[in-house]
Parts: C-alpha cells; structure tokens; sequence
C-alpha cells in the first residue's frame, strides 16, 4: 500500500484557498500518475518568511525591497 508524503515548502504569503487548490492537485496528480490512493496522501506545506530563504546568496526580503 503506497501512503505518499509530500512536502511542499513555500515563501508566506500564499491564500488558504492557493494552498488548498495547491494540496488537491499534488494528490490527484499522485493518484494519476502513481495510483497512490488520495485518502492516504499526506501533503504538509511549510511557509517561509522571506528574511529565511535565499536565491543565489542574497535573501529574498532584500530582493524585494
């Protein structure tokens, strides 16, 4: 029995609505693709401050500003 776990990782700022919309198709995807049963599929969304994630060595939070 395939019980997948998916970790997503995310700057903040995303909606509930995003997330939930985001979660739903990881799951379906999973069940398409893999035949993982959706009720066994753990999707856990970790988000971010943008002061803690860095692209190319420069935070994200001074890239915004």
């Amino acid at each position: 029995d395939i019980r997948p776990y998916v970790n997503v990782r995310l700057l903040k700022d995303r909606s509930k609505q995003q997330k939930a919309q985001l979660a739903q198709v990881i799951t379906q995807a999973l069940a398409d693709i893999c035949n993982a049963p959706a009720a066994g599929t753990h999707v856990v969304i970790d988000e971010v401050d943008r002061e803690n994630w860095a692209v190319a060595g420069e935070l994200v939070a001074d890239r915004d500003s």
